[in-house]
């Protein structure tokens, strides 16, 4: 493709809307365009890479034996209300009616759609298993949509779904899945990990993240220093803290009350006392389903609510009123020690504070704390558990090397769903006995649009994108620095023609601008690899070379640049490994 007969709107400066890095970039390289709130265009330039995206999932969906459909974008309210979610929901799926007055929706997703699709052709376990994807886009009437495709309200979507006889099978459908997209996210040039997350509005019993990891990334995640001898990970909300090896049973000096007026927080605790946040205990105040309950952990600890909600199997665990903490401890807020707490029957301490025997913690009283607190002698403790985030430094539960904490950003999602779906559209098939049996389904999903901004995100200088070769709009970029000189028009031709024999994706900028603005917009739309030909350089018999990911310019032979071209590709691939 020519330059001068593209449509490549770049910009010098990103628009004031632009907030994350992947946005601004998209907006100046002349990728997309923004229609409204939340909704975008995409132009022929970012389409290349959309599509680029699309097709590497393709690609390993087909040959893990997935088949490609594609169902509506709109769906009846009766299917939504036949699943329950047509009121869980919420305001995020976009609700309309016809002419004739019937509830729709545009789709967030298919659960309900597939599940009703297969429980009219299924009859017999003689069909099972089967996986199904498409690639459609999907609506997401959220609240705020920000950051450009990082969470906007529609989007492009890889959706799979599996169905299987039993458990067994479904989860051999979920190990394929799993091992398919590290493939996919491998092919794409991506840093990536899996990590272990909470199914959340999906449903569910079992489910992976894959995150694209970038400084810029929203979530936070506990990976094993020991990668890839180790590929543990997980959202620090749902990694696992493993017991102390040894109890420290010390003797602790008799408790005794301190003075603390006006020291609230922890922090505040601390710099009273001059003492570090690791040597107080904090005691927080809940009520689950109506009963209290005390969670104890290190002062510089932050609690794991969901955590603790599933080891406590409640319902609602709401944190104490003011006036509920006074209740418990004839103290304000600031003050909770657990100690003396009042009609509070299930103390739940975190896992590390068996590591200590020696603690400063609330005395249950305004304006003063306590010295010296044993939790063995001065304590009464229903349970130690795993009730906080992880940390750096904090013990990987697979190989016991130390974890580190990363950002990254959700591309794909995996969910065991179990019979969430299935059994409550009654999708079923015969055993070979002849028996009614629920199909078990897995649902797999991929932001196709996410991809492509993440991998902005994560691959990006100060002079603009710099794209992976499987997902770069074009590989080669060759900058005609002299258009009105014949031998550098020709030499440019000659180059672009060997491209297109070869099939390479190539950039001809041919256009009548100079040379400063041509380097400027090379670099910031991010092809990784830049042919540059001017007259001085044929002078001197060679075509100047860049890698945009290394930066350094090189060269190569005008006469034989073939064989040099050859290394010179093959380098610049190797720069993604």
């Amino acid at each position: 493709m020519r330059w001068s007969s593209s449509y490549i709107p770049t910009l010098k400066e990103a628009p004031a809307e632009a907030e994350v890095i992947s946005h601004k970039l998209l907006l100046r390289a002349g990728m997309i365009r923004k229609l409204t709130s939340g909704i975008y265009t995409w132009l022929p330039f970012g389409l290349r890479a959309l599509n680029k995206a699309a097709n590497i999932i393709r690609q390993e969906m087909n040959n893990a034996g997935s088949q490609e459909i594609l169902m509506p974008s709109v769906q009846p309210a009766d299917l939504w209300q036949e699943s329950g979610r047509w009121q869980k929901y919420g305001k995020e799926l976009l609700r309309f009616k016809d002419r004739h007055e019937r509830d729709y929706c545009l789709g967030p997703t298919h659960e309900e759609v597939i599940t009703d699709l297969l429980r009219g052709e299924v009859r017999s376990y003689r069909q099972l298993p089967l996986n199904l994807y498409q690639i459609q886009t999907k609506f997401r009437d959220e609240i705020r949509p920000r950051f450009g495709l990082m969470r906007g309200r529609e989007f492009l979507m890889k959706d799979a779904y599996s169905f299987d006889c039993n458990d067994e099978g479904a989860d051999k459908s979920y190990k394929n899945m799993f091992e398919a997209y590290n493939k996919i996210f491998t092919n794409m040039a991506l840093n990536f990990r899996p990590v272990e997350a909470d199914t959340g509005a999906i449903g569910g019993n079992f489910s992976h993240e894959f995150m694209v990891l970038a400084e810029t990334g929203e979530d936070t995640i506990a990976a094993c220093t020991n990668w890839p001898n180790c590929t543990f990970a997980a959202n620090v909300e749902r990694c696992a803290i493993l017991p102390p090896k040894t109890i420290n049973s010390d003797s602790c000096p008799d408790m005794e009350e301190v003075a603390t007026p006006n020291s609230h927080t922890v922090e505040e605790v601390a710099e009273f006392l001059h003492v570090s946040t690791k040597n107080i205990l904090k005691t927080l105040l809940f009520m689950a389903d109506g009963k209290p309950v005390a969670a104890l952990l290190r002062g510089d600890r932050e609690l794991n609510l969901i955590k603790l909600k599933n080891l406590l199997d409640v319902d609602e665990l709401e944190f104490a009123t003011p006036e509920q903490v006074q209740q418990l401890t004839n103290a304000p807020v600031g003050f909770a020690g657990p100690h003396s707490l009042i009609g509070v029957d299930t103390v739940i301490a975190d896992y590390e504070l068996q590591t200590a025997n020696d603690w400063i913690a609330g005395a249950n009283k305004g304006d003063t704390h306590v010295l010296h607190l044993s939790l063995q002698r001065d304590c009464k403790i229903t349970r130690y558990a795993d009730i906080r985030n992880a940390e750096a430094g904090d013990v990987c539960p697979h190989c016991g090397k130390p974890l580190e904490l990363k950002k990254g950003i959700e591309v794909g999602h995996i969910f065991k769903l179990g019979t969430k779906y299935s059994e409550a559209m009654h999708a079923v098939y015969l055993d070979e006995n002849g028996k009614e049996n629920t199909i078990i389904m897995g649902c797999y999903g991929i932001g196709v649009s996410r991809v492509v901004a993440a991998c902005i995100e994560q691959n990006n200088d100060e002079n603009g994108i710099m794209f992976p070769p499987p997902l770069a709009p074009y590989e080669i970029i060759i900058i005609n620095l002299d258009p009105k000189n014949q031998a550098v028009n020709a030499k440019c031709e000659e180059l672009y023609v060997h491209m297109k024999e070869k099939n390479i994706d190539v950039l001809y900028d041919d256009r009548e601008e100079r040379p400063g603005i041509k380097f400027k917009d090379a670099d910031l739309v991010g092809i990784p690899l830049q042919l540059i030909v001017g007259g001085k350089s044929l002078e001197k018999g060679v075509i100047e070379t860049k890698i945009r990911k290394i930066g350094e310019k090189s060269s190569i032979s005008a006469e034989n640049y073939k064989a040099d071209f050859e290394n010179l590709y093959q380098e610049m691939l190797n720069a993604w490994k």
